[in-house]
């Protein structure tokens, strides 16, 4: 397991890199919520209150705060997060 600061324009989030068979499960952590990879399932966020976003295609933290979120909670949509933004602009808002 990777453990990893994240500098965003607000702070630094928490990067956490987790080798798995194939391709990686990553997830970035910051004060409000967090940014998850395709391997975590945005229904199980949901479930729990969690303010989270989902990027697929991922394989690095910088992939992640490139790509477009796809799914996101209710919680997150509370802080401004929206389908079609950038990793990095749904981090800020989670800040």
């Amino acid at each position: 397991m990777l453990i990893e600061q994240v500098p965003l324009e607000n702070g630094c989030a928490l990067g956490l890199r987790f080798e798995m068979q194939k391709y990686p499960l990553l997830v970035i952590r910051a004060e409000k919520g967090f940014l998850m990879c395709g391997y975590l399932n945005i229904s199980a966020a949901e479930t729990l209150g969690d303010a989270a976003a989902k990027v697929k295609g991922v394989q690095s933290f910088e992939d992640m705060l490139k790509a477009t979120v796809v799914e996101v909670t209710k919680f997150a949509s509370e802080l401004g997060v929206k389908t079609g933004m950038t990793g990095r602009e749904a981090l800020e808002k989670m800040f």
